[in-house]
């Protein structure tokens, strides 16, 4: 069972892992009192969604257990374009959070993309960066400038914490959970139940 009290009070647990999913990979950072101490992915594995889902379920149970793990807080999901991948998604979503309950670890809540990501220092691209783009890369469709973008934005994210935490992270999907886990532990109150 889920112990939600100390979440309500809005008391800030010792241990925080911060995870930033997806359809093939869980990516997570855990965080004691205000210190990183631990980052990392997990892929997924299997020939369909369930089978995907069932692997992310014992393989996240599996991380729960090796660590001391208070609470956790997870990306929110933003609107996706597919319907499918948002399905996936929301299945991976809960075999994690089901892997936490069984765990007794409490789930403190769920944080918005852009609130994690301006707080770091990288919100959207301001109309000047995105005329610098245009003048840099002319000619290209609107699809190319979103994903150019995107791939500056996560960019800046591992720029954010390799600097802030003295770390040599390439991959932007463990930079995006310890972006996550970063804004959870300094506005621990803000955290969306």
């Amino acid at each position: 069972m889920v112990n939600l009290s100390r979440i309500n009070e809005k008391e800030k647990p010792k241990n925080i892992c911060s995870i930033d999913a997806s359809t093939n990979s869980l990516a997570f950072a855990i965080f004691s009192g205000m210190a990183l101490v631990k980052y990392g992915k997990i892929n997924f594995q299997g020939k369909d969604t369930y089978a995907k889902v069932a692997d992310a379920a014992a393989k996240t149970l599996a991380v729960f257990k090796l660590f001391d793990i208070d609470a956790i807080v997870i990306e929110h999901t933003v609107f996706i374009n597919s319907p499918k991948t948002a399905a996936d998604l929301a299945l991976v979503q809960g075999a994690l959070l089901g892997a936490a309950s069984l765990n007794s670890i409490d789930i403190a809540g769920s944080i918005n993309p852009i609130t994690w990501q301006t707080y770091i220092g990288n919100g959207k691209l301001t109309a000047v960066e995105k005329l610098a783009l245009m003048k840099e890369y002319p000619d290209k469709s609107k699809a190319w400038y979103t994903n150019k973008s995107r791939d500056i934005r996560k960019l800046r994210t591992i720029h954010f914490v390799n600097t802030y935490y003295d770390k040599d992270i390439s991959d932007n999907d463990v930079a995006d959970a310890i972006g996550i886990g970063h804004w959870a532990i300094n506005n621990w109150g803000k955290v969306d139940k």
